[in-house]
């Protein structure tokens, strides 16, 4: 299991996208990402990445424990569904995008 430390921002997201693609290229498809506390948009920018990558080499990763906020920022980029291995609670969902999702 590959498991970020607590901070995927600007600052550390190179270095953090590397060691995840470290982690795909050994095989490993779940990603724990319970630690992270502090998230911007490059730490979508990065789950992009690194599913894509992961995609190309026919895995599927498993992304756990995200944060209300990375799940906020993934919702606000549409970037759910280019994730398939990620939940993202009702809690975070917009009010307009739930109650569009309840007329269909």
């Amino acid at each position: 299991m590959f498991k970020p430390a607590v901070k995927l921002t600007m600052d550390n997201a190179s270095q953090t996208l590397e060691a995840g693609l470290q982690a795909i290229a050994a095989g490993e498809s779940d990603f724990d990402l319970s630690d992270l506390l502090s998230v911007d948009s490059s730490a979508v920018a990065t789950l992009l990445e690194w599913q894509r990558q992961a995609l190309q080499q026919g895995q599927t990763l498993h992304f756990g424990g995200l944060s209300p906020n990375l799940q906020s920022l993934i919702v606000l980029y549409g970037a759910a569904d280019a994730l398939p291995g990620i939940v993202i609670t009702s809690s975070v969902i917009p009010v307009a995008a739930a109650a569009d999702l309840r007329h269909h």
